[in-house]
């Protein structure tokens, strides 16, 4: 069976953590910045976590698993 290739779209777009869990940026936030209000810009700039089945299948489109 041929090895199974990385996604690199995806690769380019999520970080995996030294723990494993996949690390993305938020969406929402590349323009029309000037109609939101300055908190929602905050919480904007912050990574979050890809959980539940979501976050394995990224993990298995990188080849983690």
């Amino acid at each position: 069976m041929p090895k199974m290739k990385t996604h690199k779209g995806l690769r380019k777009r999520v970080k995996i953590s030294a723990r494993g869990k996949v690390i993305r940026r938020k969406s929402f936030s590349g323009h029309l910045m000037s109609k939101k209000s300055g908190a929602q810009r905050r919480k904007l700039r912050q990574q979050t976590l890809m959980v539940g089945k979501t976050g394995e299948n990224v993990k298995r489109a990188l080849g983690y698993k």
